[in-house]
């Protein structure tokens, strides 16, 4: 399959670095177009995969077309080219927050029923193929599609489909939150280097740790407080660090933090 990204910024890089790492598609399968002609030739040289000058380059080469821009950008560019889109062999994936399938078809207005569109927001652990990659539960791609699509995307992240007034709050969980966990992670860091490890070890602990965590939750289905509870002995260590979040109102300052996104 021949995937073409429209914008390459770090999203798109993420994703074109997982699926050539997996070996999902090769280097040369991927096409791009961005602002930015020189820098866009770098970045994909990474891949192998080859710099393209228009969107409408992308659309003719790609089989699987990724809308990588900015959301406020999607009309400019993607209106002139639904003629382009209409046809059965491509596919349309949305990385664009805030556009959902209804909101393309008002965009495509006729010519929107051949065009094949799901809508998708996904995460930058893509790139070493531990992602997530939250999808809109309707979509008009064809039965074929929907398997190439799973079969492609499955090998680098957790498919995991969402009505459509969720998906905000899917990006806040699975594409917001990875930056509360990298602070998580730096202070983590700071608080070793504090009481004298090496800031390298440090980190190394710390993203095990995390990685450890969430898989071990995936795997057993295990609810994260009992999880918590399993780690806590009765007057022992991990308690007292356990009750001195509490009092700084750790989980509440999380939840915030979404309500900040979701509300602002």
């Amino acid at each position: 399959m021949k995937v073409g990204f429209i914008g390459y910024g770090n999203m798109a890089q993420a994703i074109a670095q997982g699926l050539t790492r997996a070996q999902a598609v090769d280097g040369n399968d991927i096409v791009a177009c961005a602002a930015h002609f020189d820098k866009l030739e770098r970045n994909i040289a990474a891949v192998g995969g080859t710099a393209m000058h228009t969107p409408q380059e992308v659309v003719a080469a790609a089989d699987m077309v990724v809308v990588a821009i900015k959301p406020y950008q999607v009309e400019d560019v993607l209106a002139p080219m639904a003629g382009a889109l209409a046809d059965d062999s491509k596919m349309l994936v949305s990385l664009a927050a805030g556009w959902d399938l209804a909101r393309y078809q008002t965009l495509f207005g006729g010519a929107a029923t051949g065009i094949h569109i799901q809508c998708t927001i996904p995460n930058t652990p893509m790139a070493v193929a531990q992602g997530v990659l939250i999808c809109e539960n309707v979509n008009t791609l064809t039965p074929s599609q929907c398997q190439g699509f799973v079969d492609l995307f499955s090998r680098i992240s957790l498919i995991e489909e969402v009505d459509t007034a969720h998906m905000g709050i899917a990006m806040c969980i699975a594409g917001c939150a990875p930056a509360f966990t990298d602070m998580y992670l730096e202070a983590l860091g700071d608080a070793g280097v504090k009481y004298g490890l090496q800031r390298a070890t440090a980190y190394r602990l710390a993203a095990k740790m995390i990685e450890g965590v969430g898989a071990l939750c995936l795997d057993s289905g295990v609810h994260p407080g009992a999880m918590k509870d399993a780690v806590c002995s009765p007057g022992g260590t991990t308690i007292k660090g356990v009750a001195e979040l509490e009092n700084r109102a750790f989980r509440g300052a999380v939840i915030s933090a979404v309500d900040a996104i979701e509300q602002g």
